[in-house]
């Protein structure tokens, strides 16, 4: 207690000597590194368990969905609890939940336990990306930030490149149970550790909770991760009335919560950091950047599964320097960030991207593999240049007692724009292949069907690089951000 009531006179922690802020940080990022390793730690295990319980592909498939769901219920409220409960009560009890789902999943004796484990798990998961963010924020001043969130996208980035990887190695030669029981180990430790190291860096407020925000918040984030979620579950695609139904409860949900939060005086999520232009800029490039991975990331191996006739752990390992290049290049990217500001980095990384997607925009049946590699190689060295930075400068620009609802913002982006991004590239894959099958002299043609998933890729790539143009217009209007102070001034810099 002596230690936190001498870092209150200190505006950032790293400037205090008495406190070590490296074990803070090592605390959080050991965390969140199998947490978001466990996110895909389970894909390649999915036919495993069809087998092992005797299950449906549509019901397996729960095991993704019902992940992306629960986070996408949780992270909006994470803004509430940062400002509830102090920053070791918050990531303990965060990483508490998340071993005790990752315990009842390797003892599952059917789905249902088993889904119940995995639901658990989401709930730390998704509170993790914000606790970090906020606490970030809190630590390190603007001009300190970028290597430092270089780091967490270092977490961000690796951890899901090496799990299907991982994951394939410890389910042929362990069994699925120890894609958790290898988890639980590094998860205890995570716990011990921070129990030692972890002191409080926020304050708490603990502001009146909303319970009709709370409310919209969970029908309307929920119901639109479902209904995308389940467009592939069926041929109607979006003409299915259970997902249009639930795309549109989902989006009159989040209308209502957005609409709440702008009247009330201590909002769940304050949509005034959208006041602040940089902060803007920075969701509007978050959202473009993720898009265009998702592309990649789930197009990309249908591609080379298809007309290439590549193997499934072929595709994995052509993927993994692009992503391995891609958590590498973070830190240093983040370095760059701090000393040059983000447009250096912005405006020559949003035109490889844009070059490169339309460069995959022509990908044919035909194409070297070398292409392939080399595309999702210069993909993830320019998201590298791009998503950290932009998230970084977005978040300096907001005053303090915003960080906790601007991470919130942030993080709820990435679960809803995945289920989002994926089946709208592959529903718009899927109608382009149909319409050239439909009009194609032999449909049952082998080649001809190859042709037709290639028309489907090509047309996904050219959507992906027409949103990439657009973030290389907004990379000519990016300047560095500087804090806002407590009357909203916003603060330029050019």
């Amino acid at each position: 207690m002596e230690k936190n009531n001498q870092a209150k006179k200190y505006e950032y922690l790293v400037d205090d000597p008495n406190v070590k802020t490296l074990p803070i940080m090592l605390s959080l990022i050991i965390g969140a590194f199998f947490a978001i390793l466990n996110e895909t730690l389970l894909n390649i295990a999915l036919t495993t368990l069809m087998k092992e319980f005797g299950i449906t592909l549509p019901t397996v498939q729960w095991m993704a969905t019902g992940f992306m769901l629960v986070m996408g219920v949780v992270i909006p409220i994470s803004a509430l609890l940062l400002q509830w409960f102090t920053t070791r009560q918050l990531f303990l009890g965060t990483m508490i939940i998340f071993t005790i789902g990752t315990a009842i999943s390797a003892i599952a004796t059917s789905f249902p336990i088993l889904l119940v484990g995995r639901l658990t798990q989401a709930v730390g998961t998704g509170l993790l990306m914000p606790i970090i963010f906020n606490v970030f924020l809190l630590i390190y001043p603007p001009h300190k930030r970028g290597k430092i969130m270089g780091l967490v996208g270092l977490v961000m980035m690796f951890a899901p490149a090496i799990g299907p990887t991982l994951s394939g190695v410890i389910v042929e030669y362990l069994g699925w149970r120890y894609l958790f029981i290898t988890v639980l180990p590094f998860a205890i430790f995570s716990i011990a550790f921070a129990y030692k190291f972890l002191i409080n860096v926020s304050e708490v407020t603990k502001p009146k909770i909303d319970f009709f925000s709370i409310l919209f918040s969970t029908i309307g984030f929920g119901a639109i991760i479902y209904g995308f979620s389940a467009v592939g579950e069926s041929e109607a695609g979006f003409a299915n009335p259970l997902v249009y139904s639930f795309i549109i409860v989902g989006i009159i949900g989040i209308i209502l919560f957005a609409w709440r939060q702008l009247k009330l005086e201590e909002p769940v999520m304050d949509l005034r950091v959208f006041k602040y232009p940089m902060y803007t800029h920075a969701v509007i490039m978050f959202l473009i950047i993720i898009m265009s991975m998702f592309a990649s990331e789930i197009i990309l191996p249908i591609y080379m599964q298809g007309p290439l006739a590549l193997t499934a752990a072929t595709a994995g390992l052509i993927l993994l320097p692009g992503s391995i290049l891609n958590g590498i290049m973070s830190p240093f990217m983040g370095a760059l960030f701090d000393k040059f500001g983000p447009r250096l980095l912005m405006i020559p990384a949003t035109i490889v991207l844009s070059g490169t997607m339309f460069m995959m925009s022509r990908l044919t049946t035909d194409t070297p593999l070398w292409v392939v590699i080399l595309g999702y190689i210069l993909l993830m060295l320019s998201v590298s240049a791009i998503m950290m930075p932009a998230e970084t400068n977005g978040l300096n620009q907001l005053p303090k007692q915003l960080y906790p609802h601007g991470t919130a913002v942030m993080s709820t982006l990435q679960p809803v724009g995945g289920a989002i991004g994926v089946s709208v590239f592959i529903s718009i894959m899927n109608a382009k292949q149909l319409h050239f099958l439909q009009n194609a002299a032999n449909p049952k043609d082998p080649a001809t069907i190859n042709q037709a998933m290639v028309t489907g890729v090509e047309l996904v790539y050219f959507i992906a690089f027409a949103m990439s143009i657009v973030a290389v217009l907004l990379a000519f209007i990016v300047y560095r951000a500087k804090p806002a102070d407590t009357t909203n001034e916003i603060q330029k810099e050019g």
